[in-house]
């Protein structure tokens, strides 16, 4: 997932500098979801492996 967010970044990037407004803002939107998403799993992993150790 994080893979994810780092292409449309490097994306988001490269269209920045060739001048593709609407192409900007849809994949640094995409990056945006796609680390909202990882966060959220990776605290969901961390919570579920602290509970089942206890």
């Amino acid at each position: 997932m994080l893979w994810y967010t780092w292409v449309f970044l490097v994306i988001a990037l490269i269209a920045a500098v060739l001048g593709f407004g609407v192409v900007v803002s849809a994949a640094a939107g995409i990056a945006k979801i796609c680390f909202a998403i990882f966060v959220v799993l990776f605290l969901v992993s961390i919570l579920a492996g602290r509970r089942s150790a206890l």
